[in-house]
């Protein structure tokens, strides 16, 4: 039987592998000692030698060279969250150890936020309810309400959740257009979407989603003249990453058309300064990063991991291998 550790946050191995899930990975493989912290694994390097399985989440060690010398025997990582770019290096790679997540897994709760909260835009209900509490009345608008029959949205990158948002959509009369420079035609053909630039995004969309991963060509991305072009009440949803949006280009963009909504589920830094005006906007839902997993929900992920070292055990192929190609272009 392979030798495993968990090696992660403490206060995260339970939200992630609840007894459920550890009573599953303790009956496939051998676990060496109770969660350790990745700086108390660092001093055992007795029960890092003889490892074979890693599993990890939030929290997770940084998979360094000093790391990978004290894990001579590492054959597979498994990590039961999202995005892993930040632990891993170069020497990692050449390991060519076998590494998957449950990003997966983690897309589930983000696209269903997004998509309630495109349903949600294409009522305008986020600015007719604050109109209704300023007013003390149910206020006419001379802004049409989309509805969900035949408007547009728009999703800035088909990255895994935006794929999953973009199924959801298809159980409604939307029409959907999506911006992602990786995605060829022939792909767009095959998941029945649109490819348009980046600026029509904005200027055709009743609700625009971001999706895109934080990477150098993307931050800062979406600019205050992007947001300027948006349709008269219209909606933008951030569930991916603060640093994505140029903060206060869109502050004075908001604040100049109240006519817009913004739902912002993501800040940079997180969270806001108390000073920040983000607090301030009565068109701008800030909600505290829970898009993700919370709770609960993340015990899929833990769940995620489970099944994918069941089908490593048996030599079935994984559903969430991630090669280095894959993993740069990761939130």
């Amino acid at each position: 039987m392979l030798k495993a550790l968990y090696v992660m946050d403490h206060a995260n191995w339970p939200r992630i592998y609840g007894p459920k899930q550890h009573a599953q990975i303790t009956e496939m493989v051998e676990v060496l000692a109770p969660v350790l912290s990745p700086d108390e694994a660092l001093k055992r390097p007795d029960l890092l030698g003889q490892m074979d399985i890693l599993l990890s989440g939030w929290g997770g060690p940084l998979l360094d060279k000093h790391f990978l010398e004290l894990a001579p025997k590492l054959k597979a990582f498994f990590y039961g969250a999202g995005s892993v770019r930040q632990l891993l290096s170069r020497e990692f790679w050449d390991r060519k150890i076998v590494l998957t997540t449950a990003n997966t897994a983690n897309a589930i709760p983000v696209a269903e936020f997004s998509l309630a909260h495109i349903l949600l835009g294409m009522k305008r209900a986020w600015h007719q309810s604050e109109e209704v509490k300023r007013t003390r009345a149910f206020p006419k608008t001379s802004i049409a309400v989309p509805g969900a029959y035949e408007s547009t949205v728009g999703l800035i990158s088909l990255s895994t959740i935006g794929r999953l948002v973009l199924k959801h959509l298809s159980h409604f009369e939307m029409n959907v257009i999506a911006y992602d420079p990786t995605v060829t035609a022939a792909q767009a053909a095959q998941l029945n979407v649109e490819l348009v630039s980046l600026a029509e995004i904005f200027s055709r969309s009743d609700v625009v989603s971001l999706h895109a991963p934080l990477l150098p060509a993307t931050e800062g991305f979406i600019t205050g003249a992007l947001l300027a072009s948006m349709k008269p009440g219209s909606t933008f949803i951030n569930t991916a990453r603060g640093a994505l949006i140029r903060e206060a280009e869109m502050i004075e963009v908001l604040s100049a058309r109240p006519d817009l909504t913004a739902i912002i589920d993501v800040t940079y830094p997180e969270p806001p300064e108390k000073t920040s005006k983000l607090f301030d906007l009565p068109n701008l839902v800030l909600t505290p990063h829970i898009a993700g997993s919370v709770d609960t929900e993340c015990q899929r992920m833990g769940q995620w991991s489970v099944d994918e070292l069941r089908r490593y055990l048996v030599g079935e192929p994984l559903k969430s291998a991630i090669t280095s190609e894959r993993a740069s272009l990761m939130a």
